[in-house]
């Protein structure tokens, strides 16, 4: 018996756009959702981004990049669950061998941008969909990616009204504060080099939000042994501030731990990615990061942007610069995602209420701030003009500390319009420790 996908039905009214509109032979996407046990369920569908240059091929690359940018944009609990192209009939054959190529790429890429890995009991298979652009007819097929040499297994495909609706939302603030050394033999190579990672509805619904605490047990008794290898350091990388988190768990039975692991995935890919991204920002600005002589700087990471997705019960995210503006966030939802969103749509303020209610009250001798019902806004109206938000630990910062023979080169390669790069700090490992 094959899997069942659920699909939010508004997805249909978006494949029957791309039927209607498209003049290309063919059209590839993405298809979101969340695995259970018993079942899938597609929330959202989007369209692969144009390329400057048209062309009725299917670009795998292009394909895989898109999908790699757009699971850096969900929150825990959902994922990219595979792959829809639209063909003509004549492409009928080669069109599954495509969507197999694609779906078992888009998952590699996905996976090696993550810093954990599905469990051997969790669902492995992943939806290649595919639609004659003359008679319409959807053909649902999946493959288990865990196995390359799988074949396609017969799939149901049901739309369903306000699938998402009520599905319950876990939220917690995290209070990191992460130092990583750099090793003093590091000293002598290319920056590059020292941050390289080792391969390793019209209907009412009710939405029930959960407050999550994560709670970190202790590692080592008093009387228990250190092993710790001390090594010589020559700088330090601090991760620091404070980082809102979500997680949406579907309503088909449930299970408190498929929450748990939800949650505190959501906490490694956000700290994972704005790292990252940073990291990849050294790059691009080269020039901005070459001072000779030892340098201590710190930077802000990315600050977390929550959208609410239409006619669903869930939002997606972005991460935004401090010298970006609201506009920039709506520009890539719409590329990447295909989604119009207003400004008034982006909830920039989560992360920084986090921020103050997570702060001590005596953070600062002038404020006497009771965290209880005030907005945001209203808690920093309540700040001398000159008062350093960092106190609060308002955004968070990487502190970096190298020394004078760290050498910045610049390497990557043009994708979606912009350079992205292969490579992921060595801070990012250290992230693995906060839920191992």
């Amino acid at each position: 018996m094959g899997r069942t996908y659920f699909v939010e039905d508004s997805v249909e009214q978006y494949l029957q756009n791309i039927l209607d509109t498209s003049g290309k032979a063919c059209v590839t996407g993405l298809l979101i959702g969340q695995c259970s046990p018993q079942r899938d369920f597609v929330l959202l569908a989007v369209r692969t981004s144009p390329k400057e240059t048209q062309s009725d091929e299917v670009d795998e690359e292009w394909v895989v990049e898109h999908a790699t940018q757009v699971s850096r944009m969900l929150p825990g609990g959902l994922a990219v669950l595979g792959v829809f192209l639209r063909a003509a009939p004549e492409l009928s054959i080669q069109a599954q061998n495509i969507l197999r190529r694609l779906v078992f790429a888009v998952e590699k890429s996905i996976t090696k941008a993550r810093l954990w890995k599905l469990a051997n009991d969790e669902v492995h298979d992943r939806v290649a969909l595919n639609i004659c652009s003359e008679t319409k007819k959807v053909l649902c097929r999946s493959f288990d990616v865990k196995d390359p040499k799988s074949s396609a297994k017969p799939a149901d495909w049901k739309y369903q009204t306000g699938l998402s609706a009520s599905w319950p939302v876990l939220e917690c603030n995290v209070e990191v504060d992460l130092q990583v050394p750099v090793p003093a033999d590091f000293a002598n190579r290319e920056l590059d080099k020292c941050i390289e990672k080792k391969k390793a509805s019209s209907q009412q619904f009710v939405q029930q939000p959960f407050v999550v605490q994560l709670l970190r047990p202790s590692k080592f008794k008093t009387d228990d042994r250190s092993t710790a290898l001390v090594q010589k350091s020559s700088g330090t990388v601090v991760l620091k501030g404070v980082v809102h988190c979500k997680a949406y768990i579907h309503t088909n039975k449930p299970k408190v731990k498929d929450a748990i692991q939800a949650l505190k995935r959501d906490v490694l890919n956000t700290v994972a990615i704005r790292s990252q991204m940073l990291f990849e920002d050294f790059y691009l600005d080269p020039e901005g990061y070459t001072e000779k002589g030892a340098r201590t700087e710190e930077y802000p990471l990315p600050k977390r942007v929550f959208v609410p997705l239409a006619g669903t019960g869930v939002m997606i995210c972005d991460y935004m610069f401090k010298d970006e503006a609201p506009k920039d966030i709506q520009f890539r939802i719409k590329e990447l995602l295909d989604l119009d969103v207003k400004e008034d749509q982006l909830d920039m303020l989560l992360e920084i209420d986090s921020a103050i209610k997570l702060a001590p009250k005596t953070s600062h001798p002038q404020s006497n701030i009771v965290v209880a019902e005030p907005e945001t806004s209203q808690l920093l109206e309540m700040f001398p003009d000159d008062y350093n938000p960092m106190q609060l630990k308002v955004e968070m910062l990487i502190h970096i500390s190298l020394p004078a023979a760290f050498q910045m080169e610049p390497c990557g390669r043009a994708v979606m319009g912009v350079k992205q790069f292969l490579y992921i700090p060595t801070v990012l490992m250290s992230i693995l420790c906060i839920f191992d």
